[in-house]
C-alpha cells in the first residue's frame, strides 16, 4: 500500500480489502470480527438486560498526552457502559478518514484501540471505513457503539437520587481538556498535563460492590463536573450542594487553568467516575475507590439537598453559587 489513505481505500475493492487485512484485522482480530460478514453474531452471556450505548470522537489533535484518539474512542464508550452498571462485551467502530492521512498514524490509531480494549476487556466485533476527500474530516473521525450486560435488578440512574445521598468523585478534574487545550495550543508547563483516559469498568464495579445502595453513576465528559452536575439537579429534581475545598483538582491543571482563564470544573474528564450513594455507604465507596490505581484521588464532595433540581457549589471562602449547563465555547473538539 502506499504510505497515506486515498480515496481508493474507501471504494470497497481490493485496496479497501487490503487497508482491512493489513491494519484492522492484524490488531483487532478476534472471531466475531474475522467472521468478515454484514453483521457480527454474538451470543449474549448470562442473564441481563442489555445495554446500548454509541458516540463519536472529533478530537484535535488526535495524539496528545496520555492518549489519542483512539483510546480515547474505546474508553469513552465502555465507560458509558459501565456508568450504567453495565459489564462492556463489544464495541463497534466506523472511521472516517480523509484522503492522505498517514497510513502510519492509523496503524498507531488502531493499535492503541486494541491496547485500550484489552486494558477494558472487551472485543471490537464490527467495523466500517469511509474515506472523504482532502480537507472533509481533519484527518479521522471514529464512531463507535458499545453493548454490555447489566445484571438482573440493577438501576442506576438520575431518578434514583434522593436527599441526605452522598455524592463522591474518583480523582482529579479537568486533565483530559488541559492536556488536548495544550497540546493543541502548542503549550509547555513546567509539569505537562496528561490526560486521565481510561476504562472504568473495574473501578465501577469495586465501587457497586463496597456500595450495593448507589443509586446513580455518571462520567464527568464534555462539559466538566458541573455541566453533569447541573444535568443530574434537573433530572433528578433534587438540589445538589458541593463544597469547592472538596473537588480535587492538581496543582498542574489549577496553574493552567489560572494562566488561561479556565474553570477546571468545565473541563473535560475521561476516567472519572461521579457516584451518588447513601451517605452510610459513602466511606466504604470512598475506601474501594482509594484501594483502585484510577481512584486513589477520590473525595467525598457533598451532599443531595431537598427539592428544586439546581446545582450549588459552596466556594472556598463561604459564598454560594449556582453551578449551570456549560454555554458557548470552552473548549472545542475534546473528544
Amino acid at each position: 500500500m502506499t504510505e497515506r489513505v486515498t480515496l481508493a481505500h474507501g471504494d470497497g475493492g481490493e485496496a479497501t480489502h487490503r487497508l482491512i487485512a493489513e491494519i484492522f484485522y492484524p490488531a483487532l482480530a478476534n472471531p466475531a470480527l474475522l467472521q468478515g460478514g454484514d453483521s457480527a453474531v454474538l451470543d449474549p452471556p448470562g442473564a441481563g438486560r442489555l445495554a446500548l450505548t454509541t458516540d463519536s470522537f472529533v478530537v484535535h489533535p488526535i495524539f496528545f498526552p496520555g492518549g489519542d484518539l483512539g483510546r480515547l474512542a474505546v474508553c469513552g464508550t465502555v465507560n458509558d457502559l459501565a456508568v450504567a452498571g453495565a459489564r462492556p462485551l463489544w464495541l463497534s467502530a466506523g472511521f472516517i478518514i480523509e484522503e492522505g492521512f498517514p497510513l502510519a498514524d492509523l496503524r498507531r490509531l488502531v493499535g492503541s484501540m486494541a491496547a485500550a480494549a484489552a486494558e477494558a476487556g472487551v472485543q471490537i466485533v464490527a467495523g466500517d471505513t469511509k474515506v472523504v476527500g482532502r480537507g472533509q474530516a481533519d484527518g479521522c473521525f471514529i464512531n463507535t457503539a458499545g453493548v454490555g450486560l447489566v445484571p438482573q435488578g440493577r438501576d442506576l440512574g438520575a431518578h434514583r437520587i434522593r436527599t441526605g445521598q452522598a455524592i463522591l468523585v474518583s480523582g482529579p478534574v479537568g486533565e483530559h481538556g488541559v492536556a488536548v487545550l495544550s497540546t493543541r495550543a502548542g503549550l509547555a508547563f513546567e509539569t505537562p498535563v496528561v490526560s486521565d483516559a481510561a476504562p472504568l469498568i473495574a473501578l465501577a464495579q469495586a465501587v457497586l460492590t463496597a456500595a450495593p445502595g448507589a443509586a446513580c453513576m455518571r462520567d464527568p465528559t464534555r462539559g466538566g463536573l458541573a455541566t453533569a452536575l447541573a444535568d443530574l439537579a434537573a433530572d433528578s429534581g433534587c438540589d445538589l450542594v458541593v463544597e469547592e475545598a472538596e473537588i480535587p483538582v492538581s496543582p498542574q491543571v489549577e496553574g493552567a487553568c489560572d494562566l488561561l482563564g479556565l474553570d477546571p470544573l468545565y473541563l473535560a474528564c475521561e476516567g472519572r467516575l461521579l457516584l451518588f450513594c447513601p451517605a452510610e455507604e459513602a466511606e466504604a465507596a470512598l475506601a474501594a475507590m482509594r484501594a483502585h490505581p484510577l481512584g486513589r484521588g477520590a473525595h467525598i464532595i457533598g451532599r443531595v439537598g431537598g427539592s428544586g433540581g439546581r446545582a450549588f457549589l459552596r466556594t472556598a471562602i463561604g459564598g454560594t453559587r449556582r453551578l449551570e449547563r456549560l454555554t458557548g465555547e470552552n473548549l472545542p473538539r475534546i473528544c
